[in-house]
């Protein structure tokens, strides 16, 4: 058994959660915050056997699409208001991490 653990856009969470219920796995859905532009994700937790894995990452990379944004880059804390001036920064955003991690026990109640 293994637990994934993926970080999703918030762009993408419907589409991927509506993927996996079709393709009958059952997850929990927290709301999260990425570190770098501050906006929403959601993490899924999803347990799967190992013989599931392929089929579950091809749903994610199916579901999930990396996309560019443009963002301002914030002045540092030391420089004086009106000194700077932000030039918007092309990033990507959206896609999904997946963290696998093998599970020593489980139990449905």
């Amino acid at each position: 058994m293994k637990l994934v653990v993926a970080v999703i856009h918030d762009r993408d969470q419907r589409r991927t959660g509506d993927a996996l219920l079709k393709a009958g796995y059952k997850f929990t859905k927290i709301a999260s915050t990425g570190g770098f532009l501050r906006e929403g994700n959601v993490t899924f937790l999803l347990g799967a056997e190992e013989s599931q894995l392929e089929s579950l990452m091809g749903i994610l990379s199916e579901c999930s699409r990396t996309r560019e944004q443009y963002v301002n880059v914030l002045p540092p804390e030391a420089t004086p208001v009106g000194t700077f001036m932000a030039n918007p920064v092309r990033v990507q955003v959206g896609g999904a991490i997946a963290f696998v991690l093998d599970v020593e026990r489980f139990e449905r109640f």
